[in-house]
């Protein structure tokens, strides 16, 4: 316990936060008819948790640093634990988002301080080990929480897929505190607050307006507003880096090809793979009417390929160039995804399975090697905003997907049905479709449209990136040593 004490501590709280990514998405329909939640309601549930862990997750490492990462780790899971609570007793859509947005910010004290507690206590062979497990517990997370999901949600309730946190948590607080030394980053660092408020107003104004987009216009007032409050808080954000002595991210770094590549493959990746997903799975319960557990094992072929595909592509394409497993990756990601747009009113779920397991044979190669690319990008002593950097860029393209493809997909099911319908097929579950009279053979076509038009503009936007980084990205620089210097960004894999 000992020796690997700190290890179980981190990897408890990061199975915790990685999980809540995918588990809550075999859900969604069930939250939606208990608590009568639209479809933006449900892109909130995602998107609250996603953008408040990309928005803070730099300025929250940097803390960290400064006050102490272990303290900020416990805080971190204290929180989160507090937050699934309240989405457990939740009564609202309201209520939820609010507090998936807080278990967002926990989610992100944890995250940023969960590879700089591991440097801090494990070295040399002991560090390889350390992170090859925390590497598997990552990806492990993904791959059963769609299971895991379907299970609570059809068991006890969905309200469990968050009151199990609090028992985990218990134990990784009590690990933590007993095992895990306390560490600090460099002194005399300040921390960037301007950066991190402004950044963080851009990142949830821009999701807004997409969100908002759907239901009101591109053209409307409300969302031309919020976007043009999206592009002041960027334009102060950029001028902020610029003169701050101790920036989030320096803009420098963008003026890097290999940099901006890997950071437009990290935002494009997880928009590509997964932000599809949470429309597929109202489409697998709503429409086809599969149970939680039937509509989770339908989504594992995705999760339990790029698991095994990062597991033995890790030993086999050793010395491989990044830009090639990720350029390639991507394009294998969009191929996949496009492969799920074969949908139609008579289509059941096995017609998903050739693009899911395509999109996970890319997502296995993408995900362990886009850590290496940012880390090879920059000189050693950055590697840790670039780290930092390229999981911040991840969780915004989440973030952003779930956004842009609900607005696709409500804006195509519009053109077919009526609004009136289109909002129930969305939000409502079954009852909400039978209330509004739409006939079967409709529903399905309108949502399988719907379905595939999204699929179409993920699974384009990851073939664009890959190709961006095969053309960007190049050579291997600083490779070895940023990666065996892992700091307060923390790097996911799966």
């Amino acid at each position: 316990m000992r020796k690997w004490g700190p290890l179980t501590a981190v990897c408890l709280g990061t199975f915790m936060l990685l999980l809540d990514v995918t588990i809550v998405i075999v859900a969604l329909p069930e939250m939606a008819g208990v608590l009568d939640a639209s479809l933006s309601d449900l892109q909130w549930v995602i998107d609250g948790y996603a953008l408040a862990l990309a928005a803070l997750l730099l300025g929250i490492g940097a803390a960290a640093d400064l006050l102490g990462r272990r303290r900020v780790h416990v805080a971190g899971v204290v929180l989160f634990a507090a937050a699934s609570l309240a989405c457990g007793l939740a009564s609202s859509p309201a209520v939820l988002v609010a507090a998936r947005g807080v278990q967002g910010v926990g989610a992100a004290a944890m995250f940023a301080t969960t590879l700089p507690l591991l440097a801090s206590v494990y070295r040399s062979r002991d560090r390889s080990v350390a992170l090859g497990l925390w590497g598997a517990v990552s990806g492990g997370a993904a791959a059963i929480g769609p299971v895991v999901g379907g299970l609570l949600t059809e068991g006890p309730g969905w309200r469990w897929i968050f009151f199990v946190n609090l028992p985990v948590s218990v134990a990784a607080v009590w690990l933590t505190a007993r095992t895990v030394p306390e560490s600090h980053g460099a002194r005399g660092r300040r921390i960037d607050w301007a950066g991190t408020a402004s950044f963080a107003v851009f990142a949830a104004a821009a999701t807004y307006a997409v969100v908002r987009a759907g239901s009101l216009g591109w053209t409307s007032g409300r969302t031309l507003a919020t976007f043009g409050i999206a592009a002041l808080a960027l334009v102060c954000f950029v001028l902020v880096e610029r003169r701050v002595e101790h920036p989030l991210l320096e803009l420098s770094l963008f003026r890097k090809s290999a940099f901006t590549g890997v950071m437009a493959g990290a935002l494009a990746y997880n928009l590509a793979a997964f932000a599809v997903l949470p429309y597929t799975s109202i489409w697998l319960q709503t429409v086809l009417g599969l149970s939680p557990v039937q509509g989770g094992l339908a989504l594992l072929p995705l999760a339990a390929t790029a698991f095994v595909v990062a597991a033995v592509g890790g030993r086999l394409l050793h010395g491989v160039q990044p830009r090639l497993t990720i350029g390639v990756g991507l394009a294998l990601i969009g191929a996949g995804t496009l492969g799920q747009a074969v949908l139609g009113a008579g289509s059941s779920w096995p017609a998903l399975l050739p693009g899911l397991i395509v999109a996970g044979i890319g997502t296995g190669l993408v995900s362990p090697a886009l850590a290496g690319a940012a880390l090879a990008a920059v000189e050693p002593e950055r590697a840790g905003m670039a780290g930092g950097a390229v999981n911040t860029f991840r969780q915004l393209g989440y973030a952003f997907g779930v956004a842009v493809l609900g607005t696709v997909l409500t804006s195509r099911i519009g053109e077919t049905l009526s609004e009136e319908q289109s909002h129930a097929l969305a939000g409502g579950g079954a009852s909400g479709l039978r209330a509004a009279g739409v006939p079967e053979q409709a529903m399905r076509a309108a949502f399988a449209s719907g379905l595939n038009t999204a699929a179409v503009v993920a699974g384009v936007a990851g073939i664009v990136a890959g190709a961006a980084v095969l053309l960007l990205v190049k050579g291997e620089r600083g490779a070895r040593k940023g990666a065996e210097a892992p700091t307060r960004g923390a790097v996911r894999v799966g």
